[in-house]
């Protein structure tokens, strides 16, 4: 999984450290770097210096919804504002939200259900990259 001498970059925006822990321990095993962050405000932060830094991330991974906090919808629009090309995708836990089905309508370019499982985060990362 390896692009231009580097693994490839993931950032995953989840609210629940234990979501995020065991997303980064399985992203992690199929041989990506990871950074984990709970809220849009830090993803968007964090996106902008390492796209200033040119240091990209390949795929940033947000939950959809994130209590009191800048969730997946709104924070999409930012990065693409920042960067068009962005591959972002929504994750939840409610497959049957209108955004998950229909999350190219919102900007982003695939979707994956929680509780990530691991063919699915690996087919889902392969498809993009």
């Amino acid at each position: 999984m390896k692009s231009e001498g580097r693994k490839r970059k993931i950032l995953i925006m989840d609210d629940e450290e234990i979501v995020g822990d065991i997303a980064r321990q399985m992203l992690v095993y199929l041989g990506y770097d990871v950074m984990l962050v709970k809220n849009g405000q830090d993803a968007l932060s964090l996106y902008k210096t390492h796209m200033e830094n040119q240091d990209p991330f390949d795929v940033v991974i947000m939950d959809l919804t994130i209590p009191g906090g800048m969730g997946g919808k709104e924070t999409v629009e930012k990065i693409l504002a920042v960067d068009p090309e962005a591959k972002v995708v929504v994750s939840s836990g409610y497959s049957n939200d209108p955004i998950m089905i229909h999350f190219q309508d919102h900007g982003f370019s695939s979707a994956i259900a929680k509780p990530f499982d691991l063919k699915a985060l690996r087919e889902t990362l392969e498809a993009l990259l």
